[in-house]
């Protein structure tokens, strides 16, 4: 094998390997060897087909396994021998005039990863903000799992709607005396006072009884999601069918024995364990934040373009996608194109920051041991089903890259929490809406990848999009998710669904994946309106 460097411009490199003929037939006449025992032949005993009758039988198969498999070890002694560090898969290209029986010409070309100066992980300072449990908290946490485990009963017709009533209603949306698209349902269930509709909305039905039919009026938000409606004033022909109310369980022992617990008291701990993680996870996420700040302040380097093209990709086909399910898609999508580059900007920062983390991981021993590797295959592995579940885990085992892929989220975690370490850390006691405020409100990007050898990230594959919020049915116009709701082992209530994003905003949002503190942030959409009929 002759190589010849051809391109050595920033972190952009070349060569011309040229494989010889030679070394060719050689393995070609090595892997004739090694069938001609499997070969039958009429007229030649087992194992005993000359080799030549076997090179004439599938001598063009075994040309083409021969060139494959030299081309590829080629590449990879180029690369050992150059002490190359890919940020890709090299672009591989055959001569075009290559005939078998010639020497073979192949064109390389690759992107390196850049050599960063040793991270300094010293003078990191993090203040953590910190939630403390209010008594009042799991008493409402406790009282909405009441609430759901109550039977509705429907009240007498002459029975005036009050806070705490459930009404089933069919209503008529106008604005300008014309009915607009989506604002006519039939049997929706409004709860008064549940803050599930647009401002105004479920106040005027107070007072309401069955069989009454009337008017309200209100005005959608100036930021609401469906542009031709926002801030427009609109009335609704309300007819209410029927007005129900929740029999709501006394909080007690036997309350919380119904729900397979000890007592009250087990139920109390368990939904402030499950507030706490909440509160955990908003203070990490805020934490993990401020260190990729500092980090990036501190760390500037030329990263591979096509990662960063990768990468921004994935940001865009996530991007297109929350677009698709916006009330007005083409004005989302007309939005990102106007922030294409700053997008772009994100991409850049993402690679940087991963490149970052992982040679702070590599130069400081963090690892991932097999054990914890071995639980990583198994909690994936959970989501096939049993036939499929034990070919899952053997892929993963035998394929480097799928095994890396499945690494680097807990990998990436473990790089963060040795930098916790490291830092300076404070805390302050803040509100849980203090906390949310602070996390809202910062400028930031989206996740990082870690990024470096064997790092596991397959930079061509699609992003995995994130599952779309399910659309509101008619029957819950202006309505925020309330998802206060407990499994059938009703242990802790799942905390309060997050207000669903627009889509092309590149502020910051929590977002679902263990290496996901960082997401372009997106406009809180308005709460939706009466205006959606699916």
């Amino acid at each position: 094998m002759q190589t010849v460097e051809t391109l050595n411009e920033g972190l952009k490199r070349a060569y011309t390997v040229t494989i010889t003929a030679k070394d060719i037939d050689a393995r070609v006449e090595k892997e004739v060897l090694a069938i001609a025992p499997q070969v039958r032949m009429p007229g030649f005993r087992p194992g005993k087909v000359p080799a030549n009758l076997v090179k004439k039988m599938h001598g063009e198969s075994l040309q083409r396994d021969a060139l494959n498999n030299s081309i590829q070890e080629s590449i990879q002694k180029l690369i050992a021998d150059q002490k190359l560090r890919p940020a890709m898969q090299p672009a591989v290209e055959l001569d075009e005039g290559f005939e078998f029986g010639k020497d073979a010409e192949i064109k390389v070309a690759l992107e390196v990863l850049p050599e960063i100066a040793a991270p300094s992980v010293d003078g990191l300072k993090l203040e953590r903000l910190t939630v403390e449990v209010a008594e009042s908290q799991v008493d409402e946490a406790a009282g909405r799992i009441a609430t759901q485990q109550g039977a509705l009963e429907e009240h007498a017709d002459d029975h005036a709607a009050q806070d705490g009533d459930t009404l089933t209603i069919d209503f008529l949306g106008k604005v300008d005396g014309e009915a607009f698209e989506g604002g006519a349902a039939e049997d929706i269930k409004l709860t008064i006072g549940a803050g599930q509709f647009i401002p105004g909305f479920e106040e005027q039905l107070g007072g309401a009884k069955k069989g009454d039919e009337k008017v309200i009026e209100v005005t959608f938000p100036e930021d609401y999601g469906a542009a031709h409606l926002a801030g427009k004033l609109a009335t609704f022909d309300i007819k209410v069918k029927s007005i129900l109310n929740a029999d709501k369980p006394k909080l007690d022992d036997d309350f919380a024995k119904s729900l397979g617990l000890e007592g009250l008291e087990q139920l109390k701990d368990l939904l402030k364990g499950q507030i706490e993680q909440e509160h955990n996870g908003l203070t990490r996420t805020h934490m993990k934040r401020k260190l990729l700040d500092q980090l990036a302040a501190a760390h500037d380097f030329d990263v591979p373009p096509s990662m960063v093209e990768a990468e921004f990709n994935q940001i865009w086909q996530q991007l297109q996608h929350e677009a698709t399910h916006e009330e007005d898609p083409a004005a989302a999508l007309a939005e990102m194109e106007a922030e294409k580059e700053d997008y772009r900007g994100i991409a850049v920062r993402r690679v940087r920051l991963g490149l970052l983390l992982s040679e702070i991981g590599q130069a400081n021993g963090v690892t991932v041991s097999d054990q914890e590797m071995n639980r990583l295959i198994m909690q994936a592995a959970q989501q096939y089903g049993p036939q499929d579940r034990e070919r899952f885990v053997q892929y993963v085992r035998q394929d480097p890259m799928a095994a890396a892929q499945l690494r680097a989220p807990l990998y990436e975690d473990k790089v963060v929490d040795f930098l916790f370490d490291k830092a300076e850390v404070t805390d302050r006691a803040v509100s849980r809406e203090e906390l949310e405020a602070a996390i809202e409100a910062e400028d930031g990007d989206l996740k990082p990848h870690v990024h470096g050898p064997g790092c596991g990230h397959d930079h061509d594959e699609k992003p995995k999009a994130k599952k779309a919020a399910p659309k509101k049915k008619a029957e819950e116009p202006a309505a925020e998710d309330d998802a206060a709701a407990v499994d059938a082992d009703a242990e802790a209530p799942a905390k309060k669904a997050a207000p669903k994003k627009a889509a092309a905003k590149k502020d910051e949002a929590v977002a679902e994946d263990a290496a996901a503190e960082e997401k372009p942030k997106k406009k809180a959409a308005p709460k939706k309106a009466a205006a959606k009929a699916e």
